[in-house]
């Protein structure tokens, strides 16, 4: 098995779930009381979130890339970032580390290519649904376009990632609204399916009205996939 280092706490809630979905899968694998190799650096996250809206964007990226490197110092043979708008910094982490880095983003995008959907709704915080550094991975390598609900409905999702589910929050209200947004993208822009571009949307939203694509399950399981490809060759051989 080989060992994993994970940059979490962002929020802690996703990363909790990172933790147990790794392990899960790690167990059901290998079978008995078999658990992930992992090394985890968890920020406080009220520190980051409040750097984010400073638009200190490099400074993020330093603070991630230092961490990146402390993990590889410890043994990791690959990196990944618990969050999907932290991927905003994921080339400056890139560019300080030797060891890969599990993107999300590309976990998702072959995630989708699989059912073979070319028109997908992101839902996330406010930068990672207006901003392009997730959009255009998916168009440039996987040929996806995304829609981004409209602006009343962005900041509605936006405002209780951050004030909701990041503080471990989690209303009926909440979900509902959640799923009539996906319901009016779906009817209004054609969505063939739905990105939850945020590691916490899912701990609220499981199903909806299109192919929900769990972008915490789907990058646990990349990197499970990456922690057991050693042990999958012998068994292969």
């Amino acid at each position: 098995m080989q060992k994993i280092g994970l940059l979490g706490g962002m929020s802690c809630e996703s990363t909790v779930e990172y933790y147990k979905i790794i392990n899960c899968k790690i167990r059901e694998l290998l079978k008995g009381c078999s658990s992930a190799e992992l090394i985890i650096e968890s920020f406080n996250f009220e520190e980051i979130r409040t750097l984010q809206f400073e638009g200190k964007w490099n400074e993020l990226g330093q603070k991630l890339a230092a961490a990146a490197q402390n993990l590889e110092s410890c043994g990791a043979k690959y990196i990944a970032i618990c969050t999907n708008l932290m991927h905003k910094v994921a080339p400056i982490v890139e560019e300080n580390i030797s060891v890969p880095l599990i993107h999300i983003v590309d976990s998702v995008g072959q995630e989708i290519q699989k059912l073979e959907i070319k028109k997908a709704g992101l839902l996330g915080t406010c930068f990672t649904m207006e901003e392009d550094f997730y959009s255009r991975r998916l168009s440039d390598k996987y040929s996806i376009e995304t829609i981004i609900p409209d602006k009343e409905d962005r900041e509605f999702i936006s405002n209780t990632i951050y004030s909701e589910l990041c503080c471990g929050i989690f209303k009926e209200e909440t979900k509902n609204e959640y799923l009539k947004i996906i319901e009016k993208m779906q009817t209004e822009k054609g969505i063939q399916g739905i990105i939850l571009g945020c590691t916490e949307i899912p701990l609220i939203v499981q199903q909806a009205c299109v192919p929900v694509f769990d972008t915490t399950q789907i990058h646990a399981q990349d990197i499970v996939n990456k922690m057991t490809e050693k042990i999958s060759l012998k068994i292969c051989v």
